[in-house]
């Protein structure tokens, strides 16, 4: 909805009986707006004269953004309470990044997921950036034209539609811009790297006497790559720790801690540049280059992991620890008055984003090179005569990564009005669109690899060539594909080039240009969306004591429609790393009608200074899952004006996204540690033992197996493991029942001074949950018993009893609850001499996070794992004296758990009491800022000032791994 200047300005207010807001803000205290005025408030349709709010909302300002200092939107958001979970750059970057997410910032509020919260820009909906789902990319909102940014818990889907199950976040963009406005910023790490690069320019101007303005503003932003091996603690062997199975525990001696801290982890048996078996008894003899090889020091039960050797390092196997990140981000801004009636606003954007990174490399697993392999030949002569297996990682051919390219274009526009003093209208129509081009880069071709590698001399010539040159007839590298060649025709003109497998280094530019591949895929999402709505009140007919009754009534409709079209070598299965990808099509339409009321019972009488009630009803038709109805009923009390209790109840929902809906059947690999191991069979609940007892029995394994099944002792049990995902058609709905109860406090005696305390509690019921592969492992023997949904997609072998395939889908099986508290404080003060001082601080407690996975199943408690602390905080004290502003913050979270409570109370001795936690996260930041002038402002600032680091076998938790972070800006307005 389009909103005046003077109403904007209003909202930024500190209210006691709406918001709290997060950065100081140096204004005298809030007063209710004048007689006549209007506002619009997040989580509501109805244009109110005061700030009388039920719901709890935490409001993050344009100046908090500013003296945060962080070019990324998200990391200064997920410092809320609220937010904590929320994705940022760290956590999509490197081998954490999913298939064509590389680099996006995604919001979970309450720890509910991404897809549950429900992401706007200026109270309307903003199309989704990945493919199949709703989630929105919050880098693609414009950091300058940002005015605050809302945070609203509960009753959401009553007023906005589905998905804001745990609620909603609004940004609200800054409008009527008159003049021009720069600024830029660079920043870098104490240790010179993680830079971050970001500049804006905004022009606007009124024109026809005030009655029509429109801006133009244009942002870049650019955040540099930075590689684990470019931190030691993250990418030297002596200085990278994982917190592995004691070696001298064994047999486990309940005195003595299961696993500790060991540096120089390695893969057993798999090296850089080929650890060689030429005895075939799974133990590697040489290097590739030759040398007998070291194994390093075994570690037991420890997933296939070594101390030491010659076998490939953990230390800088997983990637970036942060993906390069390059925005363009333009927005038109526009309005004109006709009249009171008619009034025409019209927004568009248009966003390019790049982001690049590179994760783990490809490996070979005991891959066969025959007898009469040349490169083998000439290594190794007669120490081969039978060939031999290699395993390798295979660093030297390409480190695989992804590049993704997406362009966001979003318009809004329409008319809005008043009818008469006591109505108004809207009618708008948004269309948004994200197009993705998403890179694979550096992949193997599955056929030509395993050409490339079964290398021989040509008899005539003399030279090393490909097989499949000398004999196109037969079945390619039958000892390790066996299959004919699919991507080209083998032959003397093929274009085979030999790969050679052993040293590090060893393979030709020539073989990789052959063998290697980038894989471009492509997305696109649209989103319509038209709304109509009137809202005012009825005081032309009647008003209760309190004010006359608000109403909002409307109708909406949207259309969301996601496709996915993969590379053709993938939908022909041809990569060896990446399995088989489908084309995924889908959309659905969803036919709306709403309505809300505002009840001001009393207002200004003994004992009820204000008194309201208020009410909202949304019913929806969705093409995909039919009929829903959402609902919330709130309330207001403030018996003095000091003091304020408010409480909602609400009913919302979540539909199933288009991915859910209509994955194909796709391929997949994930590494999946066995549960029934005798490393983790005691870390479940109290039936995992019988259940793993009866299910490898049901294989026919013998007593003397079972007693002896150990394959985390086995390499080949360790590797990634393929499987199948695909959506569900015949999910329905999930829903949320939310109650809020808080209290605002606003003592007249203290001026400046306004605290609030918040009470949320969340049930999810039939929630759509997709399951890990390692999740559904876990699941299936953690029930009470195997007759379950999750046994079913999980396969084993009979004759090993390892696991060996796997298949995910989404299902309406789970229960969610949480349930805490948000308290808030701001208390602002002045000084004669000294100048304007602000506190805020901004608080949660969480009581209650568990999952249910099944009905009837053990309950998951997640509260105090990570990112999900029990206790967290951010404060700010700001001082400002004349043209200079100084802001010091803390952001603080309790410490987290390492490991699940259920694998602590099943085995207690699991690690020494000081690694069962990750660290508390205690980040100081500091903010100075000098105004030369009216019109230019420069600043400087340092983020987490004592350079705390994450804890011990961790590279990005509880605190980034960029530490000590300087920046520098400079703002100019005219």
């Amino acid at each position: 909805m389009h909103r005046t200047a003077v109403a904007a300005r209003r909202l930024l207010a500190a209210s006691a009986l709406s918001t709290l807001i997060v950065a100081p803000a140096f204004a005298q205290d809030a007063a209710p707006a004048d007689a006549g005025d209007t506002i619009v408030v997040t989580g509501s349709r109805i244009q109110r004269s005061d700030y009388n709010l039920a719901n709890p909302l935490v409001t993050v300002t344009a100046e908090a953004l500013e003296q945060a200092g962080n070019v990324q939107l998200v990391d200064t958001l997920a410092q809320n309470p609220a937010l904590i979970n929320s994705l940022n750059g760290a956590r999509t970057s490197g081998s954490n990044a999913d298939f064509g997410a590389v680099g996006v910032q995604l919001l979970d509020l309450r720890g509910l997921g991404e897809n549950r919260t429900l992401v706007l820009v200026n109270g309307r909906r903003h199309v989704a950036s990945l493919s199949g789902s709703a989630a929105v990319d919050i880098s693609t909102i414009p950091n300058d034209l940002v005015e605050a940014v809302d945070v609203l818990t509960g009753g959401a889907s009553a007023i906005y539609g589905a998905d804001g199950v745990s609620g909603v976040v609004n940004f609200r963009l800054k409008r009527d811009f008159e003049g021009f406005k720069a600024s830029g910023q660079v920043g870098i790490s104490s240790r010179g790297d993680a830079g971050q690069r970001y500049g804006s320019v905004t022009y606007g101007r009124n024109f026809s006497d005030g009655r029509g303005n429109i801006a133009l503003s244009y942002e870049f932003r650019e955040q540099d790559r930075l590689s684990s091996f470019n931190r030691a603690r993250t990418g030297n062997p002596l200085d990278t720790y994982g917190i592995v199975r004691n070696p001298l525990d064994f047999p486990d001696d309940p005195n003595i801690p299961d696993r500790v801290p060991t540096n120089n982890l390695r893969y057993a048996d798999s090296s850089l540049g080929g650890a060689i078996d030429v005895d075939f008894d799974g133990i590697p003899d040489y290097t590739g280059e030759g040398k007998v090889y070291d194994r390093g020091t075994l570690l037991p039960s420890s997933g296939g992991l070594t101390q030491g050797g010659d076998s490939t390092p953990l230390a800088g196997y997983q990637g970036d620890l942060q993906a390069y990140n390059r925005v363009h981000n333009i927005n038109l801004l526009s309005h004109y008055d006709f009249s009171d009636a008619v009034k025409f606003f019209f927004e568009a954007k248009y966003v390019k984003n790049k982001t690049k990174t590179l994760a783990q490399p490809s490996f070979d697993f005991f891959t066969y090179l025959s007898p009469d392999n040349a490169y083998l030949q000439d290594q190794f002569g007669a120490l081969a005569p039978d060939g031999a297996l290699i395993s390798r990682d295979n660093f030297d051919m390409g480190v695989r990564g992804e590049e993704n390219e997406r362009e966001t274009m979003r318009f809004v526009g329409g008319f809005e009005g008043a009818i008469s003093d006591h109505a108004r209208y809207e009618l708008s129509y948004t269309f948004g669109q994200t197009k993705s081009k998403v890179l694979l880069t550096d992949y193997r071709i599955g056929d030509r690899y395993w050409a490339a590698i079964d290398a021989v001399r040509d008899p005539a010539t003399g030279q090393i060539v490909c097989r499949s040159t000398l004999d196109p007839t037969g079945n390619i590298n039958p000892d390790n594909y066996d299959a004919p060649a699919t991507t080209f025709t083998p032959g003397a003109g093929s274009g085979c080039q030999p790969l050679n497998l052993l040293g590090n280094g060893s393979p030709s530019q020539a073989a990789l240009d052959w063998v290697n591949a980038d894989i471009m895929n492509r997305a696109k999402v649209q989103q319509h969306v038209v709304s109509g709505s009137i809202s005012g009140d009825f005081g032309q007919f009647f008003e209760l004591p309190g004010g006359p009754v608000g109403f909002a009534l409307g109708a909406e409709y949207r259309k969301e429609k996601s496709s996915f079209v993969p590379d053709d070598l993938l939908q022909q299965g041809a990569l060896a790393d990446f399995s088989l990808q489908l084309p995924e099509r889908g959309s659905f339409d969803v036919k709306e009608v709403f309505g809300e009321l505002s009840v001001p019972v009393l207002k200004e009488v003994p004992f009820a200074y204000n008194l309201s009630f208020g009410a909202a009803l949304r019913l929806s038709d969705y093409s995909t899952i039919g009929k829903t109805t959402t609902w919330k009923v709130d309330g207001t009390y403030a018996p003095i004006p000091d003091i304020t209790f408010r409480g909602t109840w609400s009913e919302a929902v979540r539909a199933p996204n288009i991915t859910e809906l209509f994955a194909p059947l796709n391929g997949g690999f994930s590494f999946i540690g066995d549960p029934c191991d005798p490393v983790y069979i005691n870390e479940g609940t109290q039936y995992r033992a019988a259940n793993c007892q009866a299910a490898l029995s049901a294989l026919g394994l013998t007593p003397d197996q079972i007693a002896a099944f150990n394959p985390e002792n086995d390499p080949t049990a360790t590797v990634s493991l393929p499987g199948n995902s695909g959506g569900n058609r015949n999910l329905r709905e999930e829903t949320a029942r939310t109650w809020t109860a808080g209290v605002v406090v606003r003592p007249s005696f203290i001026r400046g001074l306004v605290a609030s305390f918040d009470w949320y509690d969340i049930k999810l019921k039939n929630a759509i949950n997709t399951a890990t592969a390692e999740e559904v492992a876990e699941l299936c023997v953690d029930q009470p018993s195997l007759d379950n949904v999750f046994c079913g997609n999980i396969s084993r072998d009979p004759t090993t009893g390892y696991i060996n395939g796997w298949f995910v889908q989404p299902q309406n099986v789970a229960n969610f609850r949480t349930s805490g508290a948000d308290f808030k404080l701001n208390y602002q003060f002045e000084t004669a001499s000294a100048g304007n001082f602000a506190l805020s601080l901004v608080g949660g407690y969480l009581n209650k996070l568990e999952f249910i996975p099944t009905p009837g199943a053990t309950v998951d408690v997640d509260r105090e794992e990570p990112y999900y602390p029990k206790w967290n905080a951010t404060g700010d004290i700001t001082w400002k004296l004349d043209k200079l502003t100084v802001n010091y913050g803390i952001s603080w979270f309790s410490k987290t758990r390492r490991y699940e409570i259920e694998q602590t109370n099943a085995n207690p001795d699991i690690a020494e009491s000081k690694y069962l936690w990750y660290k508390e996260k205690w980040q100081h930041d500091l903010y100075v800022a000098y105004d030369v002038d009216e019109r230019f402002r420069f600043y400087v600032g340092a983020n987490n000032l004592f350079d705390q680091q994450p804890s011990i076998a961790s590279s990005n938790y509880p605190i980034s791994y960029v530490g000590r972070y300087m920046y520098a800006g400079a703002k100019i307005t005219m």
